[in-house]
This record gives structure tokens, C-alpha cells and sequence, in this order.
């Protein structure tokens, strides 16, 4: 048994600093909500000025094989940070902690997989009250139990097998989506439909739009639901509660486009004796304050908290033309947000948004078109789901040496090997 500090070169976190920000500059300065279970998202992270990454970066020098923790806020989230383009312009904001692995000691892969079996243990190390924090002192002080290097290599090897796996449908996934966003606005930004060269175009408050789509207001144009909080103190509000209740932090933890389970359920009565409103299947969920603007479908009847702002599909805007709508339009509703430390948008404001509403024909042709990859969206999410699922399985008992593996003999890949 070791510490933590013994086995790394370096355990730091990031800076608080008033950093400027440059949309399109390349350097990110990454939060905690950037950093998900085994990867970095740089799809919101802000970017900065050049001058103030290099003055930040000193401080962190992130590196391949760098191990980062958020500490503070949500807590224990981590990532293998990867050999990647943006690890050499990446910097991180006070919440997120780096750990560099010491590979005369440890194998990082191995360190990372042991840390993540521990999270547990890690976040009740936490402390504060209004917010949690986890000290690096004490993250310097955490016990690990460090077996030999060959032990490490195999079993990194075992578990960085689902995580390859994972990674290669996230990479497909993200593409899919990237399709279906560009045809979105192909079609309904540019206007560059099947058959626009033959269409007639008029006036309107969003420029020349074709004849045939209508300028409307989101409130005469699909319904929009708010959501509530049943009572903590009630243990028969939430206890074997069966009704999916999503907060902010399930769509900000994931990032997915569907959502099939939140992480509370609430019971019958909960949602009876709550604000929280029940939606059908297939609506589009938003996050309306906070982090404002993550968006994401429900694949099941739900309801939400009031962070929210749920938009139900009709015929005449249905589902996947909503989706890709709002998400066309969250800067545009982050700049309608108010408030001096959050930014909210509320549910009034956001009903009295004017959007062009497209002809029939498109739409249904639009919905058929992204629906095919829409579903596989879905499917590789739920196989990643099941990857998830077993390697988090066989993540303690490999970890822990309930489960040996001195006499397998695997192939270790040269990243782990090295």
C-alpha cells in the first residue's frame, strides 16, 4: 500500500483566473462540466486568448497519460487524458485536478481504472457544505494498493478493450449527429432543400424565406412544459419511485441525445403533489438554467425539475425538426437568459421566440431522412450502455485481485506496453 503522491510526479489542479474568452481560438480552458466519465468534452468548453492559456498552462502542463479529476462541485468525474491534438492546448479552470502518473511506478491506464473503482472512497474524502470540495492534500494522502507492473499492464489491457469499444461509438455517434445538424441547416437555415431552386421566395422578419413557410411564435407553434421538485423530506414521494425525474445534471453528465433513465425516479404521488409535469416519450428536454441550453430526448414517459424547459412535437414541428432547432438556437437563448450569477431563460420569455416554421412536405421528408440516424444514435448508445455496464462489473474485482489474471496470457497493446 502507497499513496497516491508517492506513485505520481505531480498532483495539481487548475487556476482560477479571469480569462479571456476567443470563440474559434484552439486553446480551452476546461471546468468540471467538461469532464465526463472517461472523456474530456470540448463541444462547450471555453476557449481563450493564446497569452492567457500559456500564463495558465505553466501551472498544469497537461501531458498524454495525465489522469483529471473534478474536485470540486460534482466530484470524482475523471478522464484518461488521450494522445490527441487538444491535450497540447488544453488548461483547466480550479474544479478539475491532475494527476500525473509516475510510469516507473504505475501504469497510468492501470492508475486511471483504480481511481475510477475507488470514486466511492474518493468523494467521501470531500468536504464543505455549500459546495463539495476534495482537497489535494488529501488526494495526495489517498491509499492505493499498487500491484507489479506486469499485473497493471494486463489488467489495463482487459478493461481499455470495452473502453476502445465505447470510444470508437462515441466517435460514431458524434458523427451521426454532425450530419444530421449540417442537413439541418442545409435545409432550414440556408434554405438549401430538394427542389429550392425552383422555389419562390418573400419577404419576412427573418429575411426573403420561401413561399409556403410561415413566421410563428414557439408558443403558437408547439406546447412547452415546465417541471418541479417533490418534497426530499417525503421518503413516499421518491422511495420505489418508477417515474423518470431528470435534474440538470443527468443531460450535463452524459451529453447524449436520448436519454432512456434519470438518475432519481419519483413515485405517483411525488409527481402528484409536486409542479413536476409528466410528458410523453420522444419530447426534447432543455436545460433552462445553470448550464443553459444542454438539450436531449426522453425515450420514455418522464417528467423534470424546474431547471427545465420540455418542448412536446406536433405534426406540424415534429420531433427531430424541434430537436435540431433548438439546437441550432442555444446562443440565441443563452442571450434571452438573465440573471447575475446563472443565466435562466424562462419559459415566458422563450414562448414569445419568432422561428420560421417550414413547409409540410419538407419537414416529413427532413423526419425521415434524420430518423435513420437517429436510431442508430440510439442503438450505439445503448451498446455503449451495456460496455459500460460490464466493465464496471469487472472493474472492482480486477482492481481489488478477486479476480486474477497472472496467468492469462494477453497481448498488450503498445500504449499500455510503453
Amino acid at each position: 500500500m502507497t499513496t497516491l503522491q508517492d506513485i505520481s510526479h505531480l498532483i495539481t489542479d487548475g487556476k482560477h483566473g479571469d480569462c479571456k474568452d476567443e470563440d474559434g481560438s484552439g486553446f480551452y480552458f476546461v471546468s468540471c462540466k467538461d469532464v465526463r466519465d472517461g472523456w474530456i468534452d470540448y463541444s462547450g468548453a471555453r476557449q481563450i486568448k493564446e497569452a492567457d492559456y500559456l500564463d495558465t498552462h505553466r501551472r498544469t502542463q497537461l501531458e498524454t497519460n495525465d489522469i483529471v479529476i473534478t474536485n470540486s462541485g460534482t466530484i470524482g468525474r475523471m478522464a484518461l487524458v488521450p494522445n490527441a491534438p487538444e491535450t497540447n492546448r488544453t488548461t483547466f479552470q480550479k474544479s478539475v485536478a491532475i494527476v500525473k502518473p509516475n510510469q516507473e511506478k504505475v501504469v497510468p491506464q492501470w492508475l486511471y481504472y483504480s481511481l475510477m473503482a475507488n470514486r466511492d472512497v474518493l468523494i467521501g474524502w470531500s468536504g464543505g457544505t455549500a459546495q463539495k470540495n476534495l482537497l489535494l492534500r488529501d488526494m495526495r494522502a489517498f491509499n492505493v494498493d499498487v500491484p507489479p507492473l506486469p499485473t497493471q499492464r494486463k489488467i489495463a489491457t482487459i478493461l481499455s478493450a470495452y473502453d476502445d469499444l465505447i470510444e470508437n461509438n462515441l466517435w460514431r455517434i458524434k458523427i451521426l449527429e454532425e450530419m444530421a445538424q449540417n442537413l439541418y441547416r442545409e435545409w432550414f437555415v440556408k434554405f438549401r432543400f430538394p427542389g429550392h431552386q425552383h422555389a419562390r421566395f418573400t419577404d419576412s422578419p427573418f429575411g426573403r424565406i420561401p413561399e409556403g413557410w410561415e413566421v410563428n411564435t414557439v408558443e403558437n407553434t408547439f406546447a412547452v412544459l415546465g417541471g418541479g421538485t417533490p418534497s426530499k423530506t417525503v421518503p413516499e414521494y421518491w422511495d420505489e419511485g418508477t417515474i423518470n425525474w431528470y435534474s440538470p445534471t443527468d443531460l450535463t453528465a452524459t451529453g447524449s441525445m436520448f436519454m432512456d433513465r434519470s438518475r432519481n425516479q419519483i413515485t405517483e404521488l411525488g409527481l402528484k403533489k409536486s409542479s413536476a409535469r409528466l410528458f410523453p416519450p420522444f419530447s426534447v428536454m432543455m436545460t433552462s438554467r445553470a448550464t443553459l441550453g444542454v438539450i436531449s430526448i426522453n425515450t420514455t414517459e418522464a417528467c423534470t425539475n424546474q431547471g427545465f424547459i420540455t418542448c412536446i412535437p406536433n405534426e406540424h414541428f415534429p420531433l427531430y425538426t424541434l430537436y435540431y432547432w433548438l439546437k441550432e438556437n442555444v446562443e440565441h437563448f443563452i442571450s434571452l437568459g438573465t440573471g447575475a450569477t446563472f443565466k435562466e431563460i424562462t419559459k415566458g420569455v422563450f414562448k414569445t421566440i419568432e422561428l420560421v416554421v417550414p413547409a409540410q412536405a419538407i419537414v416529413a421528408q427532413f423526419e425521415d431522412t434524420v430518423q435513420q440516424f437517429a436510431f442508430q444514435v440510439l442503438n450505439l448508445q445503448r451498446k455503449n450502455t451495456t460496455l459500460h455496464r460490464t466493465r464496471d462489473l469487472l472493474l472492482p474485482r480486477l482492481i481489488s485481485g478477486e479476480m486474477d489474471v497472472s496467468e492469462l496470457d494477453i497481448t498488450i497493446p503498445e500504449e499500455v506496453a510503453a
